[in-house]
C-alpha cells in the first residue's frame, strides 16, 4: 500500500486491504452517506493518509470535530480498545496514534488565520450568486466590475464597491448611452445586498493581504503534507456564503497553478463537505464552471471529493466526473428514498458476493460500500469496506491547544492585519473632493468679480461677441411700455409656468369637445 491511501478492509472478513492510489487520487472522488454513518471519520483518515503521503489536503470543519487532527489519539480514549481491535481485523499492521502538521483558517479571524480574497479576483458571477441578484441587478454588477477595469479603480473589499455603485447611479445617464438603462432602484437593491452581506461578517473575506495559494500547499520537515483546516460551524450560519469562497478557492487553484498532467500524487487534494449547498438554486452558468473545473483541474494535479448525504445531491455531468467512490449508509424510509438508492447502486462495478443496493443499506456505522480506480483509470468492483480507525485524536481539541497551533505555524502574522491600501474607494473620494473644491473655487472667483460680469455669466443667452460699445451705425429707438409688456408675456409663456399655463388651456379646449 506505498503507492496508497490505507482506507481499511474489504473481502471475507475485511482482511483484504483497500486503498485509494495515489496515481488516480486526482480523478476526484464522492463520500457520501446519511448523517451519522461516519463521513467525518471517513474524511479524517483520508486527510491523514494524503499527509503521510507528502499530499497537501484543504477541507473545511462544518461540525467542530475535525481540529483533533492536530493532536494524536490517546489510549486513555474510550474507543481505544475498539480502534485497536479494528486495526488488528482489518491487518492495519502498524497502527499507532500521531499528530498531523495543520493550519488553521478562519473567514471570520476568530479561529484560525483570517483568509480574504479581493472583490476584483472574487468577480461579479461569483458574487452575483452570493448576493442572490437578480439578471438584471447582476449586469449592473458586471457594468461595475468593467468600468473599475477602464478607470484603473481597483476593488479590494466591500466598501470599494459600494463607493463604485454610488459613482455608476449618479452617473447612470452618461453610461446608458453605452451599457443600456441603468436602474436606481436595482443599484440600491445590491447595496441593501452588499448591507446585509456585511452584518453576517462577510466583510470579512474581502480584503488585503489576500491568500496566496502557495500557503495551503506546503509540507512540513517531515515531508508531510499540511492539513488546512478551514473553521465552518460558524460560517454554516451563512451557507451561500460558505459554498462562495470554497468555489472561489477551487477556480482560483484551477486558473493560477500550471499544467502538471498525470503526476505519481496530487499536488493537493481539496475536500468540498456539504457540497448540495453548491448546487441548490444555482444558475445554469455556475453549474458550468463548477463542471469545467472539475474536467480540468486533474491536469493541474488537484483532486477534488465532494462530501454530502445523498450522490444525487452531485448534477450527473459533475458526478461522472468522480472516480473514486466510498459510499456509507443510505436510509429508504420512503419510496423517493428507495430510488435515490437504486440509482446509487447502478453506478458501482458489481460485486458477485453481494448485492450493492442491500449493501448500502445495510452497511454499519464506521463501514462502507467502496469503489476506487484502478490500473488505467479503470472503475474497481465494488466492495464493503471496514473503515480503519483514525491516527490523530477523534474529536476537537481545546481552544489552548488550537491557538498554540495557529501561533507557531508557518504562516503565523502574515494574514493577522488588515492592509487598507488607495483602491477605489479612494479614489472616487479624492475625485469628488476634487470637484468639490474646484465648484468652490469657481464660485469664489465669481463673487469677486463686478457685478455686470457676474449677470453676465449668468445670462441664460448669448449670441455673438460682447464689446464695450455698440457697433450699429443706427441707433436703437426705446422700446415703448406697450412693447415690453409683451416681450415679458412672451417670455413668461416660454417658460415653465407658461407651458403648463398652455397645456391647462389646451386640454380645457379639447376637452369641450
Amino acid at each position: 500500500m506505498e503507492d496508497s491511501v490505507f482506507i481499511g478492509g474489504g473481502g471475507e472478513n475485511y482482511a483484504v486491504k483497500q486503498g485509494l492510489t495515489l496515481k488516480y487520487a486526482n480523478r476526484h472522488g464522492l463520500v457520501a452517506g446519511a448523517t451519522g454513518t461516519g463521513k467525518s471519520v471517513t474524511l479524517q483518515i483520508l486527510a491523514e493518509g494524503f499527509s503521510k503521503a507528502g499530499v497537501p489536503v484543504f477541507l473545511s470543519d462544518v461540525k467542530g470535530d475535525l481540529s483533533g487532527i492536530a493532536a494524536a489519539g490517546s489510549e486513555t480514549f474510550k474507543l481505544h480498545q475498539a480502534f485497536s481491535d479494528r486495526a488488528a481485523k482489518i491487518g492495519f499492521d502498524d497502527y499507532g496514534y500521531e499528530a498531523f502538521p495543520v493550519t488553521f483558517w478562519d473567514l471570520l479571524g476568530e479561529q484560525g488565520h483570517p483568509v480574504r480574497t479581493t472583490v476584483a479576483e472574487m468577480g461579479p458571477l461569483l458574487l452575483a450568486r452570493l448576493l442572490e441578484l437578480s439578471e438584471a441587478q447582476e449586469g449592473i454588477l458586471n457594468i461595475a466590475f468593467r468600468l473599475a477595469d477602464e478607470q484603473g479603480l481597483p476593488l479590494l473589499d466591500l466598501k470599494d464597491l459600494q463607493a463604485l455603485l454610488v459613482w455608476v447611479g449618479e452617473n447612470r445617464k452618461d453610461l446608458a448611452l453605452r451599457y443600456g438603462a441603468i436602474s436606481v432602484a436595482s443599484v440600491g437593491a445590491i447595496q441593501r445586498r452588499l448591507l446585509i452581506l456585511e452584518n453576517q461578517g462577510g466583510a470579512k473575506l474581502f480584503g488585503e493581504p489576500a491568500l496566496e495559494l502557495t500557503d495551503i500547499m506546503m509540507t512540513d520537515a517531515d515531508g508531510r503534507g499540511r492539513i488546512n483546516i478551514l473553521a465552518a460551524d460558524k460560517l454554516m450560519g451563512s451557507p451561500r456564503l460558505y459554498a462562495t469562497f470554497l468555489l472561489w478557492l477551487l477556480s482560483e487553484l484551477f486558473e493560477e497553478l500550471p499544467e502538471v498532467g498525470d503526476p505519481d500524487k496530487p499536488k493537493l487534494v481539496f475536500f468540498f463537505d456539504e457540497a448540495h449547498l453548491l448546487f441548490e438554486d444555482a444558475p445554469k452558468a455556475l453549474v458550468d464552471k463548477v463542471e469545467q473545473v472539475a474536467r480540468l483541474i486533474r491536469s493541474k494535479g488537484v483532486g477534488v471529493y465532494f462530501i454530502s448525504q445523498n450522490p444525487s445531491d452531485i448534477p450527473e455531468d459533475i458526478l461522472g466526473q468522480l472516480g473514486n467512490r466510498i459510499q456509507h449508509a443510505l436510509r429508504a424510509f420512503t419510496a423517493r428514498d428507495r430510488k435515490q438508492l437504486r440509482l446509487a447502486a447502478e453506478t458501482y462495478r458489481d460485486n458477485p458476493r453481494f448485492s450493492t443496493e442491500d449493501a448500502i443499506r445495510e452497511v454499519g456505522v464506521g463501514e462502507a460500500v467502496t469503489s476506487m480506480l484502478m490500473k488505467k483509470g479503470v472503475p474497481g468492483i465494488v466492495e464493503r469496506t471496514l473503515i480503519r480507525p483514525p491516527s490523530s485524536k477523534l474529536g476537537p481539541i481545546d481552544p489552548s491547544d488550537r491557538k498554540q497551533v495557529i501561533n507557531t505555524s508557518p504562516v503565523a502574522g502574515k494574514y493577522e492585519t488588515l492592509k487598507d491600501r488607495r483602491s477605489a474607494y479612494e479614489i472616487l473620494k479624492q475625485r469628488a473632493e476634487k470637484a468639490a473644491t474646484d465648484a468652490e473655487a469657481l464660485e469664489a472667483q465669481e463673487e469677486d468679480m463686478p457685478a455686470h460680469e457676474r449677470e453676465f455669466n449668468a445670462g441664460r443667452r448669448y449670441s455673438g461677441t460682447r464689446v464695450t460699445r455698440s457697433t450699429s451705425r443706427t441707433t436703437r429707438k426705446q422700446d415703448s411700455f406697450g412693447e415690453a409688456m409683451g416681450k415679458m408675456v412672451m417670455k413668461e409663456l416660454s417658460g415653465t409656468t407658461g407651458r403648463k399655463l398652455v397645456r391647462g388651456i389646451l386640454g380645457s379646449l379639447f376637452k369641450g369637445r
